[in-house]
């Protein structure tokens, strides 16, 4: 998944940044309203994590705005500010959670968890198809009786294609899904963790089909 974290506290934001990036996700980091407005113009996020006071301005302007637009990307307000009416406000103006600061950050994973299964509608994180089950909270790939571990990256690649199992996604996307702005990567890496992903589906009935000239998509016979 890719996120956007808005928050200008440096020492926060670098551990919330290493935390999410140890589960395999895609983080790019914003200090202020004004960067977070340049990065939701160039790629789309799964779940944007939205600190209140902020340099340039109010977290809760930069959601109101979101939604007005018609913006539905998922929000997760972290904040210091813990009052019963601060909470309702964020939750009224459109935020899906609320997170009080100071926070742990096995509750942020979860609570990040929920809301982006709220979002696709299903109540667990094991996701079929054909005869393969997807289990993106273990990690893991069930393939038969084998239960085939996934590395970070083959997992979000994963999440990808089974998020949208059947249609064709374009390398530049998956580009996107699994790389930050500060990383320096080519097309060609998805080749990589593709072939990877084909060989832990062999003996399965789904594989990871090239669409000449389009990109990918995963497919049952």
């Amino acid at each position: 998944m890719r996120f956007l974290l808005v928050e200008d506290n440096q020492q926060l934001a670098a551990a919330v940044l290493d935390r999410l990036s140890l589960d395999g996700h895609v983080v790019d980091h914003a200090g202020d309203l004004g960067m977070a407005e340049d990065y939701i113009s160039a790629t789309d996020y799964d779940l944007i994590l939205l600190d209140i006071m902020l340099p340039d301005g109010d977290g809760r302007d930069f959601l109101n705005a979101q939604r007005a637009r018609g913006k539905d990307t998922p929000v997760i307000v972290l904040t210091a500010r813990s009052e019963v009416s601060d909470r309702v406000g964020a939750l009224d103006m459109g935020a899906d959670d609320y997170i009080p600061k100071p926070f742990d950050f096995a509750e942020l994973e979860a609570r990040c968890r929920a809301v982006l299964r709220r979002r696709t509608g299903t109540a667990t994180n094991v996701k079929r198809f054909g005869n393969v089950a997807f289990n993106a909270l273990e990690g893991t790939l069930t393939n038969g009786d084998r239960v085939i571990p996934l590395r970070n990256r083959e997992l979000r690649l994963l999440e990808v294609f089974f998020g949208a199992p059947g249609q064709i996604i374009p390398k530049p996307k998956l580009v996107d899904r699994l790389f930050s702005y500060d990383e320096d990567v080519s097309e060609n890496a998805i080749e990589v963790y593709v072939g990877r992903l084909r060989k832990k589906l062999e003996g399965s009935d789904v594989s990871i089909v090239t669409v000449r000239g389009l990109g990918y998509r995963l497919a049952v016979p």
